[in-house]
């Protein structure tokens, strides 16, 4: 008895069914009770169960491992040691609260695995001992006989023995929008596609109708679904840009500050400053530099984004995630469900040698039949193109269900019921044909046959008709005249081989055709026999259909290029159909489209694909470990990938990239929990609305750590120049806190309510290795610190010329940089645009904060208790003047480099054009 690795799992498809029941010692009277428990025993439950390897401490400790925390925890004991004690509670509490976001998230993330437990069937039909009975799925073993039903979900992997009409939605497992209609008989090719395993049914795929027999090959996680959930089990997430480059950022700001400090303390010690202060300055200096507030602001600026996003109909699970769709240079898309509506749609009709076309998509019966001039077509001036409708309507198990919440919806195979909308949007109703068409006898589909039969009543004719339709080179077999005229003319079917060219053609178009065909009979005739359908039909034409790609997609992918972002289709569907719904989007272009599909992939090496990722765009008929090789390639050569999807199939690749992206109506619970963010409507146009945002938010991070940043320099330029000179110190440790905690607080939080910039979406992804903190932004910090640093240096030493007292020329000094960051943080709003171009009120968040930072330094200025904590004394007129006018400096220079800027870049630009 054989179960547990993939290649023994799928030898069962390969042998006849005589064989696997002699391979697992059973046969169709299934199991004797007592073998079926002693299998359990040795086999365990047929259930998904994951190892808990989820430990909450674990978790919750690895939440402090942040170098950026790091740094928190020692400007917490800083202040503790000045005793500062407020202060360091503030900054625990900061700490504290990122912890328990990570630590929720984290928990979240963990119930993907589990999620995949829903698709297990809680009940199955089991045969054991001859007699039929219901068991709890996880009960089943290898050797079970299973009986499947219309509606049931498959509850473990199935060799079929027995099958009547068995159609299988593998959806959530292939990506195939199509049911499956499944055979007996075995599958001699190499290493097929698990889609092509057509006697094989497998654990949580959906039987849409018919029934069936099978033996059970593989229970558990020796199943293909659990062969996916070990998958996701294994999958680490990889970090996002950002996280990485955060992480980098404060390892090497760490190593600063200690270094920075270090030398001021050896500095003042060395010109003979006392060792009490000098110690007290280093650790002041070391707090003022530590952007104690950028890991809650980061935290911020990422839930304003999400809320954004929430607005565009995207939920955000993972808050890192908003940044990351910033940052993507890759989105590996599944075809069915997200680039397409998933639902079947008849878009071509072919009778007599006209062509007319179907308007609308999906289920619902909106539409119109139009000729190739695009004119409304009545059915009673083409009897011919009527019949062709009418048969499949009439040739048709399937219906077509509505309710408020789903809308329409099919109710079996959804070809047939795609033939039914058909019908309705020509104006035919299902209930009346039915009556005026009473159904005698049919022959249901099978695989062998490719075609299925109807005999009905011929309320026009008087006798009873034929109705076939099925595989146009199957069909074509059966005919020997062919309907060449709207009124139904017929002539001998004297050249398949046109129609067989017509059918390629729509089929190269990614539609799947079926060919349609009548015969009359007299009414004596009430029963059909297949061997005497094998010649004398009449074929009526051909009805091209396919799942369409849904219409918002198509600007998405046009956006998505002039973003930059390369989009690329990896479907369990046929190659055909994914370069034409690939060609229709726009994703590729004519002539030959380079394809893998998964049988090649199967062949390939990582290093091969490695090579192949770079340029090829479609991955037809791949299973769900292609899809992580597909992604895990990508990432190995440097890019930023996103991965959408809904389906079972798609959860180890969306735990494995960057950010996954599920389908919130169609998609399954195991999408949900694996992915990053969740798109409510199932539009692909919302990812791109989020892209807009995520770029937002990186802008946004890096605003705020250029201006948290600019004091820190400013600081130290102003700190160690005062050392050199043998002057005072110009800011004592609580007025350097004061500074950074209090005022930069309130701008640093306003910043992440920023509006984006123009042309954001149009800016290529910036590059995964591209440091957090830019040159631009380095050579900004300069200019910035430099200015600001020499300013308040400059007041404060005017101060002492003017005879003021220590505690006066400090608080000259402490109002100047005050000031200078006030102006300063309507510098960083852009790296490019003048303060001048942009309104003043568009984000208000940063009006009111600066109005709140002016009441809160004239607060400690001149209400007495404040100016005993912060060593203040009230200044007058005179010296706002002056601190007011130095302080407008820091406007003047940014401005100006702005402004040279600007024009070297447009120098450049001018001078490319003129080479080109």
């Amino acid at each position: 008895m054989h179960q547990g690795e993939r290649g023994e799992s799928h030898l069962f498809h390969h042998w006849e069914v005589e064989d696997v029941f002699r391979e697992l010692n059973s046969g169709p009277r299934g199991l004797a009770p007592e073998e079926a428990a002693r299998r359990l025993r040795e086999t365990g439950p047929n259930t998904l169960d994951v190892e808990d390897r989820f430990n909450p401490l674990q978790a919750l400790l690895h939440q402090f491992t942040d170098p950026l925390i790091y740094i928190l925890l020692v400007a917490a004991a800083f202040t503790a040691l000045i005793q500062h004690y407020i202060d360091m509670w503030v900054i625990l509490a900061v700490v504290i609260i990122n912890a328990i976001i990570g630590f929720t998230q984290e928990v979240r993330a963990e119930q993907a695995i589990r999620a995949l437990t829903v698709l297990a069937a809680p009940r199955a039909h089991v045969i054991r001992g001859g007699r039929e009975i219901q068991v709890d799925s996880s009960q089943l073993v290898p050797g079970d006989v299973v009986t499947l039903t219309s509606g049931a979900r498959v509850p473990a992997d199935l060799r079929l023995f027995e099958v009547t009409r068995l159609d299988v939605n593998e959806s959530a497992l292939t990506g195939e929008s199509v049911g499956v209609r499944k055979d007996v008989k075995p599958v001699r090719e190499e290493r097929p596609a698990l889609g092509d395993l057509r006697n094989m049914a497998f654990m949580g795929t959906l039987v849409l109708s018919g029934r069936g027999k099978g033996v059970v090959t593989a229970t558990g996680a020796a199943t293909e679904l659990g062969k996916i959930s070990e998958q996701v089990q294994r999958v680490k997430p990889a970090p996002t840009p950002l996280q990485v480059q955060l992480g980098r950022f404060g390892r090497w700001l760490g190593y600063g500050i200690v270094a920075i400090s270090g030398v001021a303390v050896l500095l003042g010690l060395a010109l003979g400053r006392p060792l009490p202060e000098m110690v007290l300055t280093g650790i002041a200096l070391a707090v003022g530099v530590i952007p104690e507030g950028l890991p809650v602001v980061v935290t911020i600026t990422f839930a304003i984004g999400v809320k954004r996003m929430t607005a565009r109909r995207a939920i955000i699970r993972r808050l890192p995630a908003v940044e990351t769709l910033g940052s993507t240079t890759v989105i590996a898309s599944d075809k069915t469900g997200t680039l397409t509506r998933n639902e079947m749609t008849v878009q071509v009709i072919t009778v007599g040698g006209n062509t007319y076309r179907l308007t609308g998509t999906g289920f619902e019966p909106k539409g119109d039949l139009v000729d190739a001039d695009e004119e409304p077509v009545r059915l009673k001036r083409h009897p011919a193109l009527a019949l062709c409708l009418r048969i499949g309507l009439l040739n048709n198990e399937s219906r077509l269900g509505f309710d408020e919440k789903r809308g329409y919806y099919p109710q079996g195979d959804p070809t047939e019921v795609a033939l039914m909308v058909a019908a309705l949007k020509a104006g035919l109703d299902p209930e009346v044909q039915a009556e005026l068409y009473p159904k005698l006898d049919e022959i249901p589909f099978e695989s062998d046959l490719m075609y299925s039969a109807t005999l009905h009543r011929d309320p026009e004719g008087g006798g009873n008709l034929v109705l076939v339709k099925g595989a146009p080179e199957r069909v074509l077999q059966m005919c020997s005249a062919v309907v060449t005229g709207p009124g139904g003319e017929e002539t001998p079917l004297e050249d398949p081989e046109q129609v067989l060219e017509q059918y390629r053609r729509m089929a190269e178009d990614g539609l799947r055709v079926l060919a349609l065909a009548y015969r009359r009979e007299p009414d004596t005739v009430t029963a059909l026999q297949p061997e005497n359908l094998e010649s004398g039909l009449t074929l009526i034409g051909l009805q091209g259909m396919m799942d369409p790609p849904r219409e918002e997609v198509f600007q998405a992918i046009a956006q998505a290029k002039r973003a930059g972002v390369r989009v690329i289709m990896v479907t369990g569907d046929h190659q055909v159909t994914a370069v034409a719904i690939a060609r229709r989007l726009g994703m590729v272009g004519g002539g030959n489209v380079p394809v893998l599909t998964g049988r090649e992939l199967d062949e390939m090496s990582d290093d091969e694909l490695f090579q192949k990722v770079r340029y090829v765009n479609i991955f037809a008929r791949v299973a769900p470990l292609h899809k992580l090789r597909i992604v895990q390639q990508l990432i190995r050569q440097g890019e930023v990938v996103a991965v959408t999807g809904d389906g079972v199939n798609d959860t180890p690749a969306l735990k494995a990239a960057h950010i996954g992206v599920a389908m919130g109506k169609g998609g399954t619970d195991a999408a949900k929990e694996t992915s990053d963010m969740i798109v409510t409507d199932d539009n692909f146009a919302s990812i791109f609305a989020a892209v807009k945002e995520g770029r937002v938010v990186f802008d946004n991070i890096r605003k705020v750590i250029l201006f948290l940043l600019s004091t820190g320099l400013a600081q130290i330029i102003l700190i160690l120049t005062a050392l050199m000179l043998f002057i005072p110190l110009p800011l004592l440790p609580a007025q350097i806190l004061w500074l950074n905690l209090a005022t930069n607080g309130l701008q640093d939080v306003a910043l992440a309510f920023e509006p984006g910039e123009k042309g954001i979406v149009e800016r290529r992804p910036r590059k995964r290795k591209e440091p957090v903190i830019s040159r631009l932004m380095v050579e900004r910090l300069v200019v910035i610190g430099v200015v600001i640093g020499a300013g308040t240096l400059f007041t404060f030493v005017w101060a002492l010329n003017q005879g003021y007292s220590i505690e006066h020329a400090r608080t000259v000094a402490l109002t100047t940089i005050v000031l200078f960051q006030l102006f300063n943080v309507f510098n960083v709003r852009s790296e490019t645009e003048s303060i001048l171009r942009m309104p003043l009120l568009s984000n208000p968040f940063l009006f009111f904060g600066v109005v709140a930072s002016v009441i809160a330094q004239i607060a400690i200025i001149y209400v007495p208790a404040l100016q005993f904590v912060f060593r203040t004394v009230p200044l007058n007129v005179f010296d706002w003047t002056v601190a007011i006018t130095v302080a407008v400096t820091v406007l003047v220079a940014v401005e100006a480099e702005k402004a040279l800027r600007r024009v070297v870049i447009a120098k450049r630009a001018e001078a490319l054009a003129k080479r080109r």
